[in-house]
């Protein structure tokens, strides 16, 4: 006997639920991410729902699944939080995910196909253009699919994996690290320099320019930590 096929409204409502959920995670993300919602800030179901336009259920599923990329921490009796940025932590995951992006550099230049690099340079326009907008939100989101291209270019599930676990973690560490405008143009020209490594499949330098690019995040990134320290505690 052949099992019962969902009907054309099940399907469609399944869809649609999976939407509702990743938009809210999305929507959620980008609140903690460039620091609207700080650190240790407690999550409020019903104040946050009435600011997505959700109900509650939908939100709760995305405080857990953020809770996984470590944007969120989960504390018993006390409900949710926005997890603390930890310097120690942010040192020992950027110092992994500057190795794992210099590994996908190297295998990107060799198995990227012409329509990868295309790919890659397209998004980089796109990023220029918000740059140039002052539209930080905009290019980070462009900033990061860049990062995450390349590491696709490697062809390396695995790797892929990894890096997008780790990268989960530090999203908003990286973002501070563009707060600066020096600092913002300047990563734009090491951008601009990656996708010229990229492009001329020079493995050894895109290595050493990824790396060097995570160690410059991480200065930063530790430079606003250091701030916003001794800010609280005045």
């Amino acid at each position: 006997m052949s099992n019962p096929q969902p009907s054309p409204n099940n399907v469609t409502s399944l869809a649609d639920r999976r939407l509702l959920h990743e938009t809210v995670i999305d929507q959620l993300r980008d609140l903690i991410v460039q620091g609207e919602l700080a650190p240790e800030t407690k999550l409020n179901e019903r104040v946050l729902a009435e600011r997505l336009g959700t109900s509650r259920t939908p939100l709760r599923e995305a405080i857990k699944f953020l809770a996984s990329e470590g944007l969120v921490e989960l504390l018993p009796n006390r409900g949710a939080v926005v997890a603390p940025l930890k310097p120690e932590k942010m040192k020992e995951v950027f110092v992994v995910l500057g190795a794992l992006e210099a590994l996908a550099g190297d295998l990107a230049c060799r198995n990227a196909t012409e329509a990868d690099i295309a790919d890659v340079r397209a998004l980089h326009f796109h990023m220029l253009a918000h740059h140039a907008a002052g539209e930080l939100a905009q290019y980070f989101k462009y900033n990061q699919q860049i990062h995450s291209r390349i590491m696709d270019c490697a062809g390396n599930a695995t790797l892929a994996a990894s890096y997008r676990s780790l990268n989960a973690h530090v999203k908003r560490a990286r973002y501070l690290a563009n707060l600066s405008r020096e600092r913002w143009d300047k990563a734009v020209q090491e951008h601009g320099e990656i996708l010229d490594a990229l492009t001329r499949r020079d493995g050894a330098r895109l290595q050493a320019l990824l790396r060097d690019h995570l160690a410059n995040k991480l200065v930063l990134v530790m430079e606003a930590l250091d701030k916003r320290k001794a800010e609280a505690a005045r």
